[in-house]
This record gives C-alpha cells, structure tokens and sequence, in this order.
C-alpha cells in the first residue's frame, strides 16, 4: 500500500494498493480552532493517525512544496503546520517518508498545467473514481491520488 499525500488544509490522502489496483481517496481531516477571537480551520493529528492507523502503508509520498513569491505570512505559517502534522503523525506510525516537489510527480504523471489538469489526468488513470474528482475544489483528492500513482511506479 503506497500512501500519497497533498498535505494543505484542501489536500487529500490517497490509499493505492498497487497490487490490486484499488484506491481509497479521504479529504485531509481537518477542525475548527479559535486563535484570537476567529474560528480557524487546520489539520487534525488524531483524526489523521485514525485514518492511517492499522492500515499496512509501506511508503507515504508526501507532495514537498515551498513558499510561493507573495504569498503571505500567516498563511504559509499555517501551511508549514499542516506539513508539520503530516510529518509528525506519519513519523508517530513508523511509515517511512519520501518528498516529491510538485514538479517531479507532475511531469512524471504527464499532468497539464493547472488543477484542472490534475483532475483530468486523475480522471484518465482511475476512471472509476472520476465523481471524486468533478468540482474545481476536489483537486486536493486528484493530486494525492496522483502521488500515490506515481510513488507506486517508483518505488
């Protein structure tokens, strides 16, 4: 079982069982905090580890992505804590880790430029999942879906 991960707060995990060919595909967990009077949303470490425990992950790919030029602050420090979850839950369950930058897995699943082209490729390689990645905002679930893939050819 090859576990791919686009990390952010609208990511996905992605489960691929490249022996059989399955795929199981869950929106990153995520809860609402408060931080100085408004309501926040970020990762959920225990809903993570739920998702992941017990479930035989030989390797999780996880999306490595880096800050991009005007982005701001806070939002690349609340990216920077959902990677640190992702990291830490994944560490915590003992499954061994390999980053891949958005241009590798990209270029290697031959993905068009965009997130459209994420879906659609997505679309292409597992037909059957298509309705999971219709809306604009399943982008999340076509890229980890996508990292997944191509750590299974990889590795």
């Amino acid at each position: 079982m090859i576990l791919g991960i686009d990390p952010g707060l609208n990511g996905a995990l992605a489960f691929f069982d490249y022996e059989k060919g399955q795929l199981t595909i869950f929106d990153m967990p995520v809860h609402e905090v408060e931080r100085n009077g408004k309501a926040k949303r970020e990762v959920s470490p225990q809903r993570l580890a739920m998702l992941v425990r017990g479930i035989d992950v030989r390797r999780a790919i996880v999306e490595k992505v880096a800050a991009r030029p005007g982005q701001g602050v806070t939002s690349m420090f609340a990216f920077g804590r959902s990677f640190g979850v992702v990291e830490g839950v994944l560490a915590a369950l003992n499954i061994p880790v390999t980053y891949v930058t958005p241009q590798q897995w990209r270029k290697a699943m031959q993905v068009r430029e965009g997130k459209h082209g994420s879906r659609q490729r997505a679309t292409e390689l597992f037909p059957k999942h298509a309705g999971e990645f219709a809306r604009v905002k399943d982008d999340g679930r076509a890229e980890s879906c996508l990292i997944a893939y191509h750590g299974a050819l990889k590795f």
